[in-house]
This record gives C-alpha cells, structure tokens and sequence, in this order.
C-alpha cells in the first residue's frame, strides 16, 4: 500500500484539519468532533440542511458545504457511519430555529444512527426530518442495506435541499423538494479495480487483469456481475440502459446526467464516457438540461465510475440552477 498518510487511525482527523485549514472562512470544526459546519452556522432565518457518512467519498459530504448546498457534514472513520451523537451535535449546531433536514444514504448504519440522532434533539424541540436516498438500481438489497443502496443521487439532493433553503423554503417545501429528487434518479457503477482502505492495506476484493465489476457500491463491496474488461462504450450502454430501464422515462423528458469517478479514473476517461452517455440520451429522445462530469462522490481509489441520471422539473431545474458557493462546487448566478 503506498499512500499519502500517516497514522492510518489518524486519517479523518488529520483529513477534516487539512479541510479547515484550507478553506478557514468557509468551514469550522465543532470541538472534540469529527463534524463540519459551515462557518456562519446556523443560519438565522434558514432551515439547516445536513448530511454525513463514512469517510472515503470525498468531497462527499464535507466538500459540499456552503451558501446554496449544506450547512453541517459528519464524517465517521473509512466507510463507517458517524456516531448517533456526533449527529446530535451536528444537528443542534445548524438548528437556527427553522428546523433542520438530514439527508441520508440508504446505508443500515447511517439510517440507525441518525433515527436516534433525530430522536436525541427532538428532546429538545428541534424540529428535525429525513430524507432517505436510495438510487443504486443495481441491487435491491445488499450487505449494508435494506432496500436500494444511496450513492451519487444524493448529490442532487443536497443541491436541490440546500437551494430551497437558501431562498427560505420552509421544511416541509424543503422536504418536498428532496423527495422528488429521490423519486426521479437512478445510478449504477462499475469498478475497474478495487479500493483499498488505510485499516487493511490491500484490496478490498480481488479482480482480475481482464475483468471489470458491475453494478458496484461505494464502500468498496463487491458488485452484482463480474465480466471481462470492455471498451468504455459498452460500459456505459449497460450502466446507462439499466438506470433508464428503472427510470421509465417518456420521450423529450428534460434530465441532468453525472458520470461520477471513483477516485482513480483519470478526467480524460470519464469524458470518454459522458461522450457515449450524451448519444444514449439522444437515442432515448431525453433531453439534457446538464451534464456533470468529474468526482462527486467516491470510493477512495477505485478506478470505475457511476452514472446517474434525474429526471426533471421546471422547479428542480430552478433549484439546481440556483446559486452555491462550497470547496465541491460552485454555481454562478
């Protein structure tokens, strides 16, 4: 294993200290946490929007922080759901009064975890809501969940949430909103390699020289069919047909397509990808209102990628339009 860290123990901790001293008038650190906020958290006037996970899927979930997107991020060790009560503090910190919504990846300990967060600042009369993404539709149950896994739709979601709450929606408009999004988008990935964690020093699975992963989550576990390697065409007519086909999408729908790297896909190929994945909508008659490419939400260093696909609105397409200023994105007015 050759990485750029030190203590393996100490990669979260040292990776949210290089986050803050990289962006100090965007992000602070609640003490004795692993949490981020945003520096003016909480906003007053505003509902907080939060998210959180195991480390690993950078810039997922901290680099998502900011005006028009979220207002606190928890990060629990590689692959591994933040605690109940490092949630609680995270929550609370972005309660100005309006209410906070939590958005959550369809993983069975991240759900548990922030149920009982949600439970512990209820006590308290924040008035806190989930919503739950579950947009893998490569497997409808898997070893870390009940139901379809959440991967890179969450991203909309965060967009979508954090612009609503930017223009003073209020929780339940907020809710609404997120919950179309969840409604509306599907992935699906694949990895040319595996992932290997900092804990264990070699690969998370076994993969050939010739063969490639379908179907693949974003905590390095296996996928739902191994084959042997493609050209990067066929991979995205199989990725991209099986989103459409959960989809059921009807001709001249307006979407927004991300082809999403895993880590270690260099930029070139993943435009070799959305390349394929632009002809695909237009062989379906869609309509892309945008396209996405680059990392968004990762497996430490996989190379593979997923494909996403949304449906669209004219309010969603206000919403992912809108503003955002965070170290992950920036969208201009």
């Amino acid at each position: 294993m050759k990485k750029l860290i030190n203590d393996p123990s100490d990669v979260v901790d040292e990776m949210l200290e290089g986050m803050v001293s990289a962006h100090p008038d965007r992000l602070r650190r609640l003490d004795g946490t692993e949490v981020l906020v945003r520096e003016d958290a909480p906003v007053d006037g505003k509902v907080g929007i939060v998210s959180g996970g195991g480390s690993g899927h950078e810039p997922t979930h901290a680099g998502y922080l900011g005006e028009g997107m979220l207002d606190g991020a928890a990060a629990g060790e590689i692959f591994t759901s933040p605690t109940a009560d490092q949630l609680e503090e995270m929550v609370a910190a972005c309660d100005a009064g309006e209410g906070v919504l939590c958005v959550v990846k369809n993983y069975e300990g991240d759900v548990m975890n922030f149920d009982t967060a949600a439970e512990m600042v209820e006590m308290d009369d924040v008035d806190v809501r989930q919503v739950v993404v579950d947009d893998d539709v490569a497997v409808e149950d898997s070893l870390y969940t009940s139901g379809r896994r959440g991967v890179c739709g969450t991203i909309l979601v965060h967009k979508v949430a954090g612009a609503a709450a930017a223009r003073g929606d209020d929780l339940d408009e907020i809710v609404e909103h997120a919950e179309g999004v969840v409604e509306n988008v599907g992935t699906m990935g694949t990895a040319l390699t595996s992932c290997t964690t900092p804990e264990k020093g070699e690969p998370t699975f076994d993969l050939g020289e010739d063969e490639i992963e379908l179907g693949i989550g974003i905590h390095g576990e296996p996928g739902t069919e191994r084959v042997d390697q493609m050209p990067a065409d066929d991979v995205a007519d199989h990725l991209t047909e099986a989103v459409l086909d959960d989809l059921e999408l009807d001709a001249g729908t307006e979407v927004v397509t991300i082809v999403n790297g895993m880590g270690g896909t260099p930029l070139s190929e993943l435009f070799v990808v959305q390349r394929r994945v632009d002809e695909l909508m237009d062989e379906h008659d869609l309509d892309v209102w945008d396209a996405w490419v680059g990392d968004y939400m990762t497996s430490l260093d996989m190379e593979g990628c997923s494909i996403t696909v949304c449906a669209l609105d004219e309010e969603r397409k206000e919403l992912l339009a809108a503003p955002a200023d965070t170290p992950a994105m920036t969208v201009l007015e």
